[in-house]
């Protein structure tokens, strides 16, 4: 989470997450409202006082220029369509919002563990589809939106974290998590 707060005041409001699951993160990061297609989740995600609707992130669920920033939190690998999300997100964030992504990426030390799990049939890892830095890049460049800043953390490997760590700027394939935060583009 602490990555997270270095970017958060800079975010502009109300924000919304696609993929809020029980909330968790909704909840440490103070963001308002969820989307989910997972009752039981969402179930989970209210008790935690997020405004949630049932849905995809693809699906025309609020209204255009809706919010300022759009979060997806560990949530683009499970996607059907990482473009027809993402076009969605253009399309319901206000002139000058903002799309923040956190990430594994397949290129990591985590993102190699995940993988491997996904090939040993694991319950939820077996649905996911783990993205390299590059390939990211290019899906929010491909739905107008220009990467504003990037931080990388979780340096320490699957199974051996003993330290909170602080986070750095920029891209790093070590980093098990990172977050990217675009702006939309101007049509």
């Amino acid at each position: 989470m602490w990555a997270f707060q270095e970017i958060l005041a800079f975010l502009p409001k109300p924000w919304v997450e696609i993929g809020v699951g029980s909330g968790r993160f909704a909840q440490a990061l103070g963001i308002g409202s969820g989307v989910d297609p997972s009752v039981k989740l969402l179930e989970m995600a209210g008790k935690r006082d997020i405004n949630v609707r049932l849905g995809r992130g693809e699906q025309r669920i609020f209204g255009a220029a809706s919010f300022g920033t759009v979060f997806l939190i560990v949530t683009l690998c499970f996607l059907d369509s990482v473009p027809s999300v993402l076009k969605e997100v253009y399309r319901i964030l206000i002139a000058d919002g903002k799309i923040v992504l956190g990430l594994v990426l397949k290129e990591s030390p985590w993102g190699k563990f995940y993988e491997k799990k996904k090939m040993q049939g694991h319950r939820f890892y077996k649905y996911a589809n783990f993205y390299r830095y590059d390939e990211v890049v290019t899906f929010l460049k491909q739905s107008d939106f220009s990467i504003e800043r990037v931080i990388s953390t979780l340096f320490q490997k699957p199974g051996k974290i003993d330290r909170v760590e602080l986070p750095r700027t920029g891209f790093s394939p070590a980093a098990g998590f990172v977050i990217i935060v675009a702006g939309k583009k101007a049509s």
